[in-house]
């Protein structure tokens, strides 16, 4: 069951990555906006790439600090999606699909920080 979850969010954050790079593409071909979008590429890719390093972090803590970067750059990536949709380069619709997604996961990695801080505080 764990090795469920663990393919589910790599899997997840993987999706989330592509759709960043395609979202990259678009704003530099079609909305020749090349300075938000660079920004977004690397906190949104960097979601993924941290989940994959947690994954052999080499204590729970390494793990948990993995996982909190990865929350850390959700939350970016959240804040220059807004920017690009109140700034004009995406409509209602682009926005809403791929901040949800984004919102997911932050939503995961919330639950993953939480309980994998519990698991480390004795007595708990």
């Amino acid at each position: 069951m764990i090795e469920d979850f663990k393919a589910f969010i790599y899997n997840k954050s993987l999706d989330f990555s592509i759709k960043i790079t395609k979202l990259y593409s678009f704003l530099n071909e079609e909305k020749k906006e090349h300075i938000i979008s660079k920004q977004i590429l690397r906190s949104g890719t960097s979601i993924g790439a941290n989940l994959a390093e947690a994954q052999y972090g080499i204590s729970k803590k390494d793990f948990l600090s993995k996982i909190y970067i990865s929350l850390k750059e959700t939350a970016e990536t959240m804040y220059w999606l807004e920017v690009l949709h109140r700034a004009g380069h995406l409509s209602q619709e682009q926005f809403n699909s791929i901040f949800s997604d984004c919102e997911e996961l932050k939503k995961i990695f919330m639950s993953i920080t939480k309980t994998s801080k519990q698991s480390l505080t004795p007595n708990s």
